[in-house]
């Protein structure tokens, strides 16, 4: 695998490691789905308590997956994708282009 490949790859790796966590993946999809939500509006929709979703959602937040806006007193969080959706766009096009090299690799092969 190309060097840039795994230079990317490896920086998507905090991506994942947010990602996997379901109660993540359903706080990401409900603001997706809903827009800006305050704490207590996630946690009237989900099983954990309040703390819980607010450690979640400083999960999020320090991977940059979401951000805060505060009015008063109140929070309000929503999806905040882009630069994630673009190093994750970055990776697959690194990753296409490592298989076409191999697939380009293996037809020079066999036409020998």
């Amino acid at each position: 695998m190309s060097q840039k490949a795994l230079d990317v790859f490896r920086e998507c790796i905090p991506i994942f490691e947010v990602l996997r966590d379901s109660h993540r993946q359903n706080i990401i999809v409900s603001l997706c789905d809903r827009g800006e939500l305050t704490v207590n509006e996630i946690a009237q929709q989900s099983s954990l308590s309040r703390p819980a979703i607010s450690h979640h959602l400083k999960l999020l937040r320090a991977e940059g997956l979401i951000k805060v806006r505060q009015v008063g007193t109140q929070r309000f969080y929503s999806v905040s994708l882009q630069p994630s959706i673009s190093l994750l766009k970055e990776l697959t096009k690194q990753l296409e282009e490592v298989g076409e090299e191999r697939e380009m690799k293996d037809d020079e092969r066999s036409d020998t």
